[in-house]
């Protein structure tokens, strides 16, 4: 049968498409939304301000499924400025026009109009998310995506007796829009939050937040599946909930052998799935995240403030004393350790009914360093102490928007948009994590730069961070259209001859979005079997907003069921929207490795 959404039932849809074949594949589970966008007033840490929400809701709706669905997203712009949607971590076979991210597979869709996105599940199955992919604005449009097994199929353990949906995002006091774009048109750093919220609130620890704090409550004796979504703009993320063990069993749209633990860290654009049973004393107790940041010790101008929300068990007892706090199980920020002790026990089920495949013969080897840096700034209009802009870079290519989306160019076969000389290797070797860099390598260079492979293309990245600018933090990096295994992690600088010996090629993670560690390198391996351009970047959005991105090409496989789909009828234009375009940096010319004067 045809699911609707909530609200409309689409009766223009049906016209649109040609019934018969609609009718027919309305049978294997075709869902259908209606997303609003628009401005809505919403008062958090004692100021009320206008944000950005989808059907008038923050977080946005949650879009449930099951395995191997198809979703369409009927995205209504009501809002003052352009916007795209982008659904994480679903690998959209052969269909890049609805992936979303702007400048590379569309363009915005701007205010007064609305756009149609066609969402292909295939393997992904637990949860992912949904959220906003041009500018900032993701800060507080974004949503879950609930991937029940097909029916008939079961858990890979015990049936929860229930589910929770848990959002984190970060909340700005100040107009975002316009603290991004000031920072970017001037070269400073870019905002830091003001609070994390917990499905929307900022909980008890928050000034003006008491009255307003997110309350879930349990029934003694049941397990619940909780759904964790780590939708915060730029900080890895401390969870934990007081008194309560937690069985993580789930990430990324797919499962893991299950860890038990007081506490997981969870990084930009991770998801994961979390098995709690209600078996403590009747009360109360707080869910609690705090960042963990990966800076040195000497920065301390990130947010420390505390999120949480409320767990409570139903019954009859008395309420007279406050909530416990995970004192003794919530990291303190710093606590690298703690991190590491975590993401260290990482492993894919591997199992009969969820085996992994990992590549075992690479045919392609990139080496990709993922650095901080600083652009010449084009006139006196830089704030920073060099004179420069702050840049970010892959490879010491700062990227670069483009005025026309390369998912276009590419499918058009247009010139002048991209080039596709993306280095396999850093333009020059060093002690990437030396503590004495030379002044040489502080300069990053912009350019619109792509990566093509072959379809099936078997690839493995080696991501190498670097101190430069003593700039060196975790960089959660997430791959659009595929996820990849995370065959091996370390510290300092990648050795090739030692480093693959200690490989785990048995049953590796299995992620779309995972952290280079500071002053570390992350291997990882994928196969190249879906064809489109598909997105590469820091899922750190001040990172992304200076530079530290590029596309991945991958070419048509030969026959019509490997090759990129035709486009929709209908694509938002790529139209000069002056300021209310969210476009950072952009150029309709061939980039070349200059610096930008």
């Amino acid at each position: 049968m045809v699911l609707l959404s909530t609200r409309k039932a689409w009766p223009f849809l049906l016209s649109t498409f040609l019934i018969p074949q609609l009718l027919c594949v309305a049978r294997a589970d075709v869902h259908f939304y209606d997303f609003v966008l628009k401005e809505t007033n919403v008062t958090k840490l004692c100021q009320t301000k206008s944000i950005m929400t989808v059907n008038d809701s923050f977080p946005g709706p949650t879009i449930e499924v099951h395995k191997g669905d198809t979703v369409y997203v009927n995205v209504h712009n009501h809002g003052d400025y352009g916007v795209t949607l982008h659904w994480h971590g679903v690998k959209q076979p052969r269909n890049p026009w609805s992936d979303g991210p702007e400048f590379i597979t569309q363009c915005v869709i701007g205010p007064g109009t609305n756009f149609t996105y066609e969402v292909i599940f295939s393997d992904e199955e637990g949860t992912l998310w949904w959220h906003a992919h041009s500018d900032w604005t993701r800060a507080t449009v974004h949503g879950a995506i609930v991937i029940s097994p097909e029916p008939g199929k079961l858990y890979p353990f015990s049936k929860p007796d229930d589910d929770k949906i848990i959002v984190i995002a970060a909340w700005y006091t100040g107009d975002l829009k316009e603290l991004v774009d000031e920072a970017m048109m001037n070269g400073s750093d870019l905002p830091h939050s003001d609070g994390y919220t917990i499905n929307g609130e900022l909980g008890d620890l928050c000034n003006c937040s008491q009255e307003t704090t997110h309350h879930w409550y349990v029934d003694y004796g049941k397990t619940y599946l909780l759904r964790i979504i780590n939708a915060v703009m730029n900080a890895e993320l401390f969870f934990s909930i007081a008194d309560h063990n937690l069985t993580v069993v789930g990430m990324d749209g797919g499962y893991i052998k299950p860890i038990v633990t007081t506490y997981i860290m969870i990084s930009p654009g991770q998801t994961m799935d979390v098995l709690l049973t209600a078996n403590q004393s009747l009360g109360r107790y707080y869910i609690a995240t705090r960042q963990y940041s990966s800076e040195y010790a000497e920065v301390t101008g990130f947010d420390h403030s505390v999120g949480s929300a409320i767990l409570q068990y139903r019954g009859n007892y008395s309420l007279s004393s406050s909530p416990v706090f995970p004192n003794a199980t919530l990291p303190l920020y710093l606590d690298s350790g703690a991190a590491l002790r975590f993401t260290n026990q990482l492993r894919s089920l591997a199992s009969e009914d969820h085996p992994v495949d990992v590549p075992q013969d690479v045919s392609t080897r990139m080496y990709i360093t993922v650095s901080m840096g600083e652009i010449l700034c084009p006139n006196s209009s830089c704030t920073s102490v060099s004179g420069n802009k702050l840049g970010s870079s892959m490879n010491n290519i700062s990227w670069v928007n483009p005025s026309l989306d390369v998912l276009s160019a590419y499918y058009r076969n247009l010139s002048g948009t991209y080039t596709t000389d993306f280095p396999d290797w850093p333009p020059s070797m060093y002690n990437f994590t030396g503590d004495d860099l030379p002044d040489s390598v502080d300069m990053t260079y912009q350019g619109t730069k792509v990566k093509v492979l072959n379809y099936n293309e078997t690839v493995e990245i080696v991501f190498q961070g670097t101190d430069v600018l003593k700039g060196s933090v975790n960089h959660p990096m997430h791959m659009h259209g595929h996820s990849f295994y995370i065959v091996g992690i370390g510290h300092g600088n990648f050795d090739n001859e030692t480093d693959p010996k200690t490989y785990n090629l048995v049953d590796p993670p299995h992620v779309n979005t995972f952290s280079v560690p500071k002053n570390g390198w992350l291997a990882i391996r994928f196969t190249a079997n879906n064809p489109g351009v598909w997105f590469w970047h820091c899922h750190l959005d001040r990172h992304m907003s200076w530079g530290m991105d590029t596309a991945f090409i991958v070419k048509d496989g030969g026959t019509a069921e490997t090759s990129i789909r035709p486009p929709p009828a209908y694509m938002p234009p790529c139209l000069d929207m002056g300021s209310s375009d969210i476009s950072m940096q952009t150029s309709s010319i061939d980039q070349v490795e200059v610096p930008q004067l």
